[in-house]
């Protein structure tokens, strides 16, 4: 399974399969995010539930299985470089929203499923969601321009 993952991509870049399906499955968590915002705007809360959980537990699910090493191997550790400044600009740029991101959204998830503590619960409901979706949509803006950086611009970009 995982020599799957190092195949050619699909989209015509220098990206391996596994960040050419990372990139198509974000942008489709993005559109299911805001198919979910668009759901509550219609009042249609028990949809926006499913659709927000399902987008928040499936972004958890790539970030924690495609994201991190990568980042670990290629940013911190530097394996296959040095490249240009923008290249750490901006993926770490993306690793910060994302960290933000990710931890704040599945706790708006948990608290909209009440499954957090009395004590943790919020009031402002609707705040704390659209922070939470303004948070998820920015990081998927700067992933596409991370890989944007690391399979166009990159000659020989790193591939996990």
């Amino acid at each position: 399974m995982v020599e799957i993952l190092h195949l050619p991509g699909f989209l015509g870049t220098n990206a391996n399969l596994a960040a050419d399906a990372t990139l198509l499955l974000m942008v489709v968590i993005g559109i299911m995010f805001t198919i979910g915002f668009i759901l509550a705007r219609k009042k249609k809360f028990e949809a926006h539930r499913w659709v927000q959980t399902s987008a928040a537990i499936l972004n958890a699910v790539l970030v924690l299985w495609l994201m991190i090493l990568p980042f670990r191997d290629f940013v911190i550790r530097d394996t296959g470089g040095p490249r240009t400044g923008f290249f750490y600009v901006i993926t770490i740029l993306h690793a910060v929203l994302g960290a933000v991101a990710l931890p704040f959204g599945m706790f708006v998830v948990l608290r909209g499923n009440r499954l957090v503590p009395k004590a943790l619960r919020f009031n402002n409901y609707k705040l704390f969601m659209r922070t939470a979706y303004g948070l998820y949509i920015v990081t998927i803006l700067a992933g596409v321009l991370v890989y944007y950086t690391w399979f166009v611009m990159i000659p020989n970009p790193p591939l996990y």
